[in-house]
Formats: structure tokens, sequence, C-alpha cells
């Protein structure tokens, strides 16, 4: 242990008998309960790369830690040691050059309200308190992926160390099959200690949700996918089927009670947004509760943090899917209407435009042409068996998985190998072992969905 001190390394290393160290190592999903037997509170690429020689040294397994928020807890390992980045929190914006270099630690909450200080922005995810980095590493789906792609595809360059403990600087003209890797091949190839994104302007947009009876599911849905499969890539789309919560806003009549929402985020002219988004409003009748409006974009960004909150103990299941059939959508319905919990729920968000423009080979996020993605959470409070809301998660996902294209690896549990080849076409899988074996080949990085490095 004593080799890890300065000038080597520079930050704060956390032992089980250090007062911050069950703080330390608590990640969002309530569920996760890990003890490593050191946390490397990092605050540059040298101390990460100090840190994984002192890994090395003591054969310790790795984990990387930056936003806390990976499903399945890969932000911990059980006595080993965790690279803990969240100190990492500089965003710098150049508002003429329309780019930013953001550091590990930070949220999309944080890379946002900079960014936004400019009238900018880059495609981020739905949860604030996301990290930046797993989720451009995993792809990145969000409200600006139709107009402006994934948050992977707003990658341009990255400072990275290496398992041997190399900083490297690289962009597409020093080594684009790395970037090709880094662009959602996940935190295989090493730690990410700078992210540089391209931005675009994005003003106040009209969105929110619109909400009806849950008996509405089947006609809601169907909604949902005619009125996508015709949207322009300004209009994003989500259909919600989950319970309201007994909040003043929400009419009484409502209040923790099962609902089936429309979520909508307007990026395009304003002057056209009440004609765009009137068949929300129109199509099924008056709304029970309408929540569509202009409103800033951090607070789109941050409007469905209250359903997902920091230590919610849940068990998700997702897949990208092909076009949805009536079948799909009313077995979808009924079997979602089975949830117990009132933080479980189902979303199905419509994806194409920007992000199906890139060809599948250009990045390792390929399943470009994915017309659907389902987000299925199960969840449970402590001290209850979680088993009920896992099998209606298990369940619920089922009735859609005939029409699976693939899934999305940030949104994979730790489901095996099989499923994490589900993410990648084996063209690209095999691109990504060889990537592997040249940066990782004693595979230090497999506390993740693991790429494991060609023979």
């Amino acid at each position: 242990m004593t080799s890890l001190t300065p000038p080597a390394f520079t930050g704060t290393l956390l032992t089980p008998g250090s007062p911050t160290y069950d703080e330390a190592r608590r990640v969002w999903n309530g569920a996760v309960d890990r003890h490593p037997a050191f946390i490397a509170r990092c605050t540059s690429a040298a101390d990460v790369a100090a840190a994984l020689a002192f890994a090395r040294r003591h054969d310790l397994a790795v984990a990387v830690r930056g936003g806390g928020h990976s499903i399945p807890g890969w932000s911990v390992v059980d006595g080993g040691l965790v690279i803990e980045l969240s100190g990492m929190l500089r965003v710098t914006v150049d508002p003429v050059a329309r780019t930013a270099v953001v550091e590990p630690g930070v949220t999309w909450g944080g890379f946002d309200a900079a960014a936004q200080e400019h009238g900018l922005a880059t495609p981020g995810g739905e949860i604030s308190h996301t990290g930046v980095a797993g989720l451009t590493l995993g792809g990145g789906i969000g409200w600006l992926t139709r107009l402006h792609g994934l948050a992977c595809d707003n990658l341009l360059a990255v400072e990275l160390v290496t398992a041997d403990g190399n900083v490297l600087r690289v962009d597409d003209a020093t080594d684009p099959e790395l970037m090709w890797g880094l662009r959602g091949g996940g935190g295989n190839f090493g730690v990410v200690t700078a992210f540089t994104f391209r931005l675009h302007p994005v003003g106040p947009v009209h969105g929110g949700t619109v909400f009806f009876p849950a008996e509405l599911a089947p006609r809601a849905l169907r909604l949902y996918r005619d009125l996508g499969a015709e949207a322009p890539r300004e209009l994003s789309l989500v259909a919600v089927q989950a319970t309201a919560p007994p909040a003043p806003f929400v009419p009484e009549e409502l209040r923790s009670r099962p609902v089936v929402g429309l979520s909508a985020a307007w990026l395009g002219d304003p002057a056209l947004a009440d004609q765009v988004l009137a068949p929300l409003r129109t199509a099924l009748g008056t709304p029970a509760l309408d929540l569509l409006g202009p409103l800033p974009y951090c607070v789109l960004q941050k409007s469905a943090d209250a359903s997902v909150p920091w230590g919610m103990r849940s068990h998700l299941k997702s897949d990208l899917l092909h076009e949805l059939d009536d079948e799909a959508l009313d077995a979808l319905a009924e079997v979602a209407a089975h949830r117990t919990h009132p933080q479980s729920h189902v979303l199905v968000r419509r994806l194409g435009g920007a992000m199906a423009d890139v060809d599948a080979e250009a990045t390792a996020f390929a399943h470009r042409q994915a017309a659907h993605m389902t987000t299925i959470v199960g969840a449970w409070s402590a001290g209850d068996d979680p088993a009920a809301e896992a099998t209606w998660a298990r369940q619920t996902w089922a009735t859609t998985r005939r029409l699976a294209c693939g899934t999305y690896v940030n949104h994979l549990e730790m489901e095996g190998a099989q499923r994490v080849r589900e993410a990648y076409p084996p063209a690209t899988f095999s691109r990504l072992r060889l990537l592997k074996a040249r940066l990782d080949p004693g595979n230090v990085f497999r506390h993740n969905q693991n790429i494991p490095p060609a023979a």
C-alpha cells in the first residue's frame, strides 16, 4: 500500500477503515453492496496510471467509477481496487469552436448546465445524474439522438490511460481504430480521463408528457408507434407505462394509480410546436394530465430523475427492436400492467433519424437501424424480496423479444457473455476483440460488459 503514495499518486486512498469508505463504495443501484479493498480517488491521469500500477503489482481486480450509475454496479468490485473519478469535474466549453472538454466524474446534469450557458448541448442520456463517461462509451441514447446522433457520435477525442499505465491523447487522426472502439465498446480499452465533444445549438424546447388512464395503454402505444413512424427527426417520443406519483400536480383520481404516458421533445421551429404535438393532446381524447409546454433543455434532461432516484433497487431488461406490430403492443400493455411496485415502469423510445444516418461499420455501436428501444425496470423496496418484480420485468421483456435486432450495452445487467454479444454484430465483436488484444491483452478492464481479447 505504501507504493500508492505521492509523488506518483496525489489523490486519496480509502480502505475499509476510512471515514468516507462506505459513502464512496455506494453506487446508484441500491441492490449492489460490494466491499472493495481499496478506493483510489484520482485527480488526474497520472493518478489513474499510479492506481493501475498498484493494482497490477498486487493482482487486484479493477473497477472504474465515473458517475457510479452502471446498472449492474460495475463501478465497484468486491476485494479489488476502485479507480474513483468522481472528483474530476472540470467542463471547459469553447463556444466559438462549439466543443467541450469534459472530465470523467461529470454527470450529464453538470455537463448540460455548463454547455447551456452558451446555448449549446450534445446528446446525452435521459437521467441527469448519469455519468458522462460510461454513457458515452456505451453509445449514449437520449432526447437529442434523433436530431444529433448518439453521444459517442459526437465524441471527437479522448485522453486515455491504458492498462499498462500509458497516457494517450487520441483522435480520429492519431488512432482511428481506437476511436472506433471507444464509440460504443464500453470501458474495455482503458480509463478515459478527458472527453472532447462536439456541441450543437439547443435552445428552449417544447416537451413534457401527457398522461391517460392505464386502460388506454394499447391505443396510446399505437399512437406512439404511428406518430413516430412519420415524425421528423426534430421530434423525440417515448411511451411510458408507470404509476402516477401522489404529488399535488397530479389529479387526485390518478394519484398512485397506473397510467400510460406519451413523452415528447420538439427540437424544431417553436412556431410549429403546437401543430406537431397536437395529436398527443387530441387523438385519445383530453389527457388526464397535460404537462406539455416550453421548458429549458436542462429541465427536460431532469424530467425523469424522480422515477429512478439514487439508491433505487432495480432489475432492468432492455432490447433494441425492429418495428412494433399490434400483437407486440397489446402484449406489452397487458403484461406491463401486472407490475406491483410504484417505481416499476416500462419505456419504449423511438429511435431513427440521425442515429440511423451513421454507417453500421463506422462505430462499435452498430445497431443503427433499430426502430425502438425498450427499457423495463422492476423495482423493490429495502427488505422486500426482489423476485416478483424481477420476474415481472423479464416477462414484460419477453413480449417483444421476437422483434429484437440487438441490445444496448448500457442497459445490460450481469446477463452473461451471450447477451454482451447481442450488443454487437459478429463482425463488430471480432473487431473489438482484436482491439482489446492490442490495448488490454491481460484483460485488466474486465469488470464490465466484457470484450475478451482475441487469442
